[in-house]
């Protein structure tokens, strides 16, 4: 596993809540055929509920809120995921904070 992959499974083991949450939102597909669109803080705990929401069936496009809180591993590993993807990157420029974020709105 990399490093964003293990620092996600270990914020899981710590957040029952959005387990028992997921669990449901695999049966139940509650988002399925919505895009979800976030703006938040890119690391582990904040890639737990994103995976969440992609359990739940939808889209889910994300960028961070702040390029100097970004965990570039976590954005990388959460891109892999079916149904993510991360524009997010840590220490990005204006125009390319600004680029991200309309990623986020053109999905």
């Amino acid at each position: 596993m990399k490093s964003g992959d293990l620092k996600i499974a270990w914020a899981k083991q710590y957040m029952p809540v959005l387990s028992s949450i997921r669990r449901r939102f695999d049966e139940e597909m509650p988002f399925s055929g919505m895009t979800i669109g976030m703006a938040l803080h890119v690391e582990a705990k904040t890639a737990v509920l994103v995976e969440t929401l992609a359990a739940g069936g939808a889209e889910v496009h994300i960028t961070g809120c702040n390029p100097l809180s970004t965990q570039d591993d976590v954005s990388e590993a959460l891109d892999t995921r079916e149904g993510i993807h991360s524009y997010a990157r840590r220490g990005a420029g204006v125009e390319e904070y600004y680029a991200a974020i309309d990623r986020v709105l053109d999905a």
